[in-house]
């Protein structure tokens, strides 16, 4: 019962900074990050504010996602050093309560957040950046950029051979693409030019129909051309799998990612940045955890810790954090570590410091 009694005392000190955090560095991110692209839609394209208000609700739960370890990490060093600064803390000691097990609820806490930032990152993040995405593109900059339905671009390589496959526009659900151009490519120069008028995923394939074909070379270009009224190409990606080709990693989900990636692995494309962006989207999550540790740890002091100290000591740690991932997933991504190592060693790193203070602190 007394021991109940602790948990429900600790877990109440830790709720509201964890509250005030996802405020607090939620608003630094907005501010930091948005406002002045916020800004630019309305001054230099137009942008209703009704289509503002959306982009910005959508590309809140990534900024959230961002916030939960900051959160963990405040929360707990500031809760830690209220109750060291009170001497509670040594109160629980002397009563016979390890430092262990008055951390524990902070831990337990600690690793909930974590999970449930792995499920948001999941489940939410990446359909709502997607959304993000075309309210920027379509509404706002009025399509300057390719979307998944307009302007499609796919690349294949077969052998020596490279193609590149443009589409003015696809619809995932009919399995069909409308003015089509292939262009081939043998040893880096372009030998062939197909264009048709529409494409259909029919039986496993795609068969394109109404088109012509030109075969080039460098010194007298055109040197042959032909109609044809269908024909199939070698192009093997699924409606499904070009909507995936047009989508950036962080908008995809893991199971996409893997499918994905087994999709590249079979073209011999490289696959470390989507690795990456799989190990980031568990590992940053993960952090909430070590973060409770380490702010647990640093909280407990002989001497009160106010609250701008705890806020000022969070910046430092997590600009370390994300500087160290940001460097090693930076590795991961361009090939020169691991994708795996280069996304897992900074929370490996914040583990071993974690479990370090608390054998200091448990003296």
């Amino acid at each position: 019962m007394r021991l109940r009694l602790l948990d429900r005392y600790v877990l109440k000190e830790l709720l509201y900074p964890f509250v005030f955090g996802i405020a607090a560095f939620s608003s630094i991110f907005i501010a930091s990050t948005m406002l002045f692209k916020i800004t630019q839609y309305i001054t230099r394209y137009g942008a209703p504010m009704e289509t503002i208000a959306r982009l910005f609700m959508y590309n809140m739960p990534e900024i959230i996602n961002y916030t939960f370890p900051m959160s963990m990490l405040l929360a707990a060093l500031m809760a830690f050093g209220k109750l060291s600064g009170s001497s509670e803390i040594t109160a629980m000691k002397a009563g016979g309560v390890s430092y262990y097990r008055i951390v524990a609820p902070v831990l337990v806490v600690g690793f909930i957040v974590s999970m449930f930032s792995v499920v948001w990152a999941e489940k939410v993040v990446p359909a709502s950046k997607h959304e993000a995405g075309r309210i920027l593109n379509e509404e706002i900059k009025q399509n300057s950029k390719p979307s998944s339905q307009n302007h499609i671009v796919i690349k294949t390589i077969s052998g020596k051979t490279q193609r590149v496959t443009y589409a003015n526009k696809f619809d995932e659900k009919e399995g069909k693409m409308t003015d089509i151009t292939i262009e081939e490519f043998e040893n880096g120069k372009i030998a062939r030019i197909q264009t048709a008028h529409e494409g259909f995923w029919e039986n496993g394939s795609w068969r394109i129909v109404d088109g012509n074909v030109f075969a080039l070379n460098d010194k007298e270009g055109v040197t042959s051309t032909a109609k044809f009224t269908e024909q199939v190409i070698p192009l093997n990606f699924s409606p499904k799998q070009i909507s995936w080709e047009q989508k950036d990693p962080e908008e995809m989900t893991i199971a996409e990612l893997r499918e994905y990636i087994g999709m590249l692995e079979a073209q011999q494309s490289p696959t470390n940045r989507q690795w990456c962006e799989i190990f980031m989207r568990i590992n940053i999550p993960l952090a909430s955890f070590f973060f409770a540790m380490i702010g647990a740890c640093l909280g407990t002091q002989k001497q009160r810790t106010s609250s701008s100290i705890g806020l000022g000591i969070s910046i430092i740690v997590i600009f370390i954090y994300y500087a160290v991932m940001a460097f090693t997933s930076g590795l991961g991504k361009g090939g020169a570590m691991p994708p795996f190592l280069a996304c897992t060693l900074p929370n490996i790193l914040c583990l071993g410091i974690g479990v370090y203070l608390m054998k200091k602190k448990n003296v």
